[in-house]
C-alpha cells in the first residue's frame, strides 16, 4: 500500500496538468522566418507529448507575424528585419503571450529554440545577419526568465528533464 506521501509525489510525477512551454518549431510546426521546422527528435519529448505536458507557441506568430517572414535580428535592444523594418512590437506581443500562457497555467518551465531573436536561451544572432553567433536571449527568453520560468533551448533536454523531475518532487514534498 502506499503511503500519502508516495501517492502525492507518483501524482505530481505523472499529472498532466503540469505543463512545460515549447517553441512550435521543435515539435515539427512550420512557424519558422523561412517556413521550414526546427524539429527534434527526442524520447524526452516524446514523452512529455504523450503525456500531453507540451504547450506549444511560436512568439513571433502569436504576436502577428506571418510564416513566411523576413529574418529578423536583435540590434542594440530593437528587433530589426532584413528589410530594415523595427519589428520588436511583434517580438514584445509574443513575448507577453508566452508569459501569459505561463501565468494561466502556472508553468515554470520552458523549452525554446536556441539561436532565435525571440527565443533564444543562451546565443543569438549578432544582427549583421551574417548568422554570427554572439552570447545573448532572445526577447520571450528573456521575459520569462524575469517572472522566474526556468529556461531551456533544445540542446539542454537532459537537464530540462532532470529540472522538471526535481522540481515536481520538491513541489510533492512541500505539500506534505
Amino acid at each position: 500500500m502506499l503511503n500519502k506521501n508516495t501517492a502525492l509525489q507518483m501524482h505530481m510525477l505523472f499529472n498532466p496538468r503540469s505543463y512545460i512551454l515549447i517553441s512550435a518549431c521543435l515539435l515539427g510546426e512550420k512557424v519558422r522566418f523561412d517556413g521550414k521546422t526546427k524539429k527534434v527528435e527526442s524520447l524526452i519529448l516524446e514523452r512529455w507529448q504523450a503525456d500531453k505536458q507540451l504547450l506549444s507557441l511560436c512568439p513571433e506568430v502569436a504576436g502577428g507575424l506571418t510564416v513566411p517572414r523576413p529574418a529578423a535580428e536583435i540590434q542594440d535592444g530593437d528587433v530589426i528585419n532584413i528589410l530594415g523594418e523595427n519589428i520588436s512590437l511583434n517580438f514584445h506581443r509574443g513575448a507577453q503571450e508566452a508569459l501569459r500562457l505561463c501565468k494561466k497555467h502556472q508553468i515554470r518551465m520552458a523549452i525554446l529554440k536556441e539561436g532565435s531573436p525571440s527565443c533564444g536561451v543562451n546565443r543569438i544572432n549578432d544582427g549583421s545577419f551574417t548568422r554570427t553567433k554572439i552570447i545573448g536571449q532572445g526577447i520571450t527568453s528573456t521575459l520569462l526568465q524575469k517572472h522566474g520560468v526556468q529556461v531551456f533551448s533544445e540542446q539542454q533536454l537532459n537537464e530540462a528533464a532532470a529540472y522538471f523531475y526535481v522540481t515536481l518532487q520538491q513541489q510533492a514534498y512541500r505539500q506534505d
